[in-house]
């Protein structure tokens, strides 16, 4: 735990989340993940731990963000795992240029209503470019009134909720850990719609 900040601190959905890496570890090796938003990087960190090829962003204009999870694979022993510039929401040569990927995660990334749009974009950006690829995300429920059903639709994309009890994440305290603590978190897996609308 660095600063209570965006992208400085562990946040309770980045445990909840790194929970359903290590619960699916067997299906990580040699799988391609990039993950958006990292800050301290907690689920990429076990992801590539796990044996996935991982690439880290957050927002290139927040330099800090960057250095923290350059800080996260360096005391993690991932010298290896690139950290890049990627801003929701902006089609930029990094997004452009970006390898295949298989997995996108997100932890806490649907925090501010006015970023829901660009994430999603961004998201829908990455499954046309890699039609078989998912997002497994994260999200502390904080209002009733935010939603993303609607932006989803927008978007064409699919969202499976995933129940935390069916990977052992529906407890107050993981892997030793004080977090996700009370807090209600849910977790999905948003992909691509079908061509036949579904």
């Amino acid at each position: 735990v660095l600063d209570s900040q965006y992208g400085m601190y562990v946040w309770p959905c980045a445990v909840v989340l790194a929970q359903y890496l290590w619960a699916h570890r067997r299906s990580l090796p040699g799988r391609r993940v990039l993950e958006i938003g990292a800050g301290v990087s907690l689920p990429g960190v076990v992801a590539a731990k796990c044996g996935a090829e991982v690439t880290l962003s957050d927002c290139e204009e927040l330099p800090q963000c960057l250095q923290n999870c350059q800080r996260s694979c360096l005391m993690n022993n991932l010298p290896h795992v690139p950290v890049m510039g990627l801003t929701w929401g902006r089609v930029s040569p990094q997004l452009l240029s970006l390898a295949p990927v298989d997995i996108i995660l997100g932890s806490d990334v649907f925090f501010d209503p006015k970023d829901f749009e660009d994430i999603l974009a961004t998201i829908y950006f990455l499954l046309e470019k890699n039609p078989q690829a998912q997002f497994w995300t994260t999200y502390q429920v904080r209002s009733a009134d935010w939603s993303i059903e609607a932006l989803l639709c927008k978007w064409k994309l699919n969202n499976t909720r995933i129940p935390l009890h069916s990977f052992g994440a529906d407890k107050e305290h993981l892997a030793s850990s004080a977090l996700p603590g009370r807090h209600t978190i849910e977790m999905m897996i948003i992909s691509l719609a079908q061509s036949d609308g579904t």
